[in-house]
């Protein structure tokens, strides 16, 4: 029984890091399709993934699942358009057909203009096609590459990249075998030769445009089974692999056709002070920015008790590992040029070069040890994606299991829950999001449909100044009159979300605002019986605001009791009565701005009260009857 009691004690203090506050982040507001315009289209099929491709039309994007291509317009009459053309030849007229056995796994625009590229594969090969953007989308059999000796499934990145006016497609492969990792198909065609352990890919990121063109790279995101059998070891080990883009493969006697620039290091995400570490690589997002070394990669984290985190490194970073660290298991003078080095004709290498990059390619040093997460939660994250808000910061989108989204606000390596938003009418599984940045549209798509998110729409957010400012919101700001899409114009302060600067604006009086606390106007009338229990009910908009409630401008000691989903902020009157007479606000108080939310003005039903005193009198005498006898008893 001892032995039971002290292991309780101990998972009671393993989990209480959980517990803290910081982990919480709760969204400051649940936005539905009540306050945001949710743009909806249903797809014709049960889909177990989509793909995403911006169109080259305004607030129309194409969308590919399992076996058909939809072309989605959510500003039209006729929303959503099903590409019925055939793509893979004439025996796939009818996609449900047994004949027709190849899934939609790859969407590209190509290096021509007005040209999109698409493959399928039915678990064998890959098939390619090519069709020009007009309104009949022919497919003809891809020129560049007509059949792929490589399953390219659903699950794996692809990217194709235009490089001296030549195309290349680069893929991977996850699972185990020979044939995992890295593939290229094109001018060039490279793989990679994979021992046995198991290696699953997320997401495949070119370095960006460097002033030396040569030493152009790729990055692969990965995690690979461990094979360290230690009790606490974990079961995957997040990495980051690079290739050149300029790579050859090596001469006739080794790793010919093979890369001969693939280094490897791991990831660390974690915070050690709190003994918090994530090795399950879920999902990788980048914000590209001027300089190629600038780009930041967002990597989501999630660890053995379900946490999620968020980890941000940089292009640079991860260049300077491999330009830098040691390679693991190699002792030895490190030869020249370095290997991983990007060289005009790898062809050409030395041996001990290509020794190294066959047999040590992995570094020593891991990226990002020094650094700690963005941010650390209790929700259960599968997709992020990041928008570059210039000058205020970056805006992530999380999506949950249940179907919802939260948006966070990155300023100043710091985290703020904007909002949480409920774009589907049910609890669903989001299986892809796309950004559109020019536009500020989130597309995501689940198994049946397919949603926009207008993410400049504000009006949910208040009608005041105070409450467009408390929000934070990079893309909102106050013109005024109401909340709208931020200009140079509007106020806002991301920083702070400070309401004080409402009350003064140097540019112009305009926008000057009275007063910092705000007044709902006239109280509801409730005339309520005698004894009746009631509850007054007022409105929570911000989860970080304090509520109270005041009766006759004194406060209430009963705190407010919450209801789910509408939220809203509960006074129980247990009995009312001539005490509960009067007015009582419901007041919010966040970052030192108050208004009042809901007031009413309680009043005894003088016909019910009547009632109810003759019925206290009547059993007041049928009590006296019974006890008076009893008494001269």
């Amino acid at each position: 029984m001892c032995t039971y009691l002290i292991f309780v004690v101990f998972l009671g203090q393993l989990f209480l890091p959980m517990e803290s506050s910081s982990f919480t982040h709760k969204p400051r507001v649940t936005l539905t399709e009540k306050d945001v315009n949710f743009s909806r289209i249903d797809l014709q099929e049960h889909n177990t993934h989509i793909i995403f491709l911006q169109s080259h039309k305004v607030n129309s994007i194409y969308a590919a699942g399992n076996r058909h291509l939809y072309q989605a317009d959510f500003h039209s009459l006729f929303p959503s358009r099903l590409i019925n053309s055939s793509v893979f030849g004439a025996e796939c007229n009818d996609p449900g057909s047994p004949e027709c056995q190849y899934n939609l796994t790859v969407l590209h625009k190509s290096k021509y203009a007005n040209q999109l590229f698409l493959c399928g594969t039915d678990g064998g090969q890959t098939l390619c096609r090519d069709s020009s953007l007009d309104s009949t989308l022919d497919f003809t059999q891809s020129k560049a590459f007509p059949t792929i000796d490589l399953p390219i499934k659903e699950t794996e990145p692809t990217l194709l990249i235009n490089s001296s006016g030549i195309e290349d497609l680069y893929t991977t492969l996850s699972g185990t075998g020979i044939s995992v990792g890295i593939h290229r198909f094109g001018n060039s065609r490279i793989w990679t030769e994979n021992g046995a352990t198991e290696q699953i890919y997320l997401s495949l990121v070119a370095s960006g445009n460097r002033e030396d063109k040569l030493q152009d790279r790729l990055y692969a995101f990965y995690i690979k089974k461990n094979t360290d059998q230690a009790m606490n070891s974990d079961l995957w080990v997040p990495m980051v692999a690079q290739v050149c883009m300029a790579d050859r493969g090596g001469p006739k006697t080794y790793l010919q056709f093979r890369w001969t620039s693939k280094l490897s290091s791991r990831l660390f995400c974690g915070d050690p002070e709190r003994k918090l570490f994530f090795s399950h690589l879920v999902d990788v997002n980048t914000v590209e920015a001027d300089r190629w070394n600038e780009t930041r990669v967002y990597a989501l984290f999630r660890n053995v008790w379900g946490m999620s985190a968020v980890c941000v490194y940089t292009t640079g970073e991860i260049d300077n590992i491999f330009q830098t660290s040691n390679f693991k298991g190699y002792t030895q003078k490190i030869p020249e040029p370095r290997p991983g080095q990007c060289v005009q004709d790898s062809t050409k290498l030395d041996m001990p070069v290509l020794t190294i990059v066959d047999k040590n390619s992995e570094m020593e040093e891991s990226v990002g040890k020094n650094k700690r997460p963005l941010l650390i939660t209790k929700r259960h994250y599968n997709h992020i994606s990041v928008d570059r808000v210039q000058g205020k910061g970056n805006v992530l989108f999380l999506s949950l299991d249940s179907g919802m989204i939260h948006k966070v606000l990155e300023r100043d390596d710091r985290a703020f829950f904007i909002a949480e938003l409920q774009p589907f009418n049910r609890r669903t599984h989001i299986l892809s999001m796309m950004l559109h940045s020019s536009t500020k549209k989130l597309y995501v798509g689940s198994s049946n449909e397919l949603v926009q998110i207008d993410l400049a729409s504000c009006k949910q957010y208040g009608n005041k100044c105070e409450d467009c400012v408390l929000a934070r919101d990079p893309y909102c700001g106050w013109n005024g009159d109401h909340c709208t899409t931020a200009t140079d114009e509007t106020i806002q302060d991301v920083d702070e979300g400070n309401p004080d600067v409402c009350l003064y604006n140097a540019r112009t009086s305009k926008y000057r605002v009275v007063s910092g606390t705000s007044q709902r106007g006239s109280a509801k009338i409730i005339k309520l019986p005698l004894f009746l229990k009631y509850f007054l009910k007022c409105p929570t908009i911000s989860s970080y605001a304090n509520y109270s409630w005041m009766h006759f401008g004194n406060a209430v000691s009963t705190p407010c009791t919450f209801t789910e989903p509408e939220r809203q902020c509960l006074l129980l009157i247990e009995s009312m009565g001539p005490e509960q007479v009067g007015t009582y606000t419901c007041v919010s108080e966040e970052s030192g701005y108050k208004q009042t939310l809901a007031e009413y003005q309680l009043l005894l039903d003088s016909g019910a009260t009547s009632l109810a005193l003759h019925y206290l009198a009547f059993l007041c005498l049928i009590v006296m009857l019974v006890l008076i006898p009893s008494a001269q008893l």
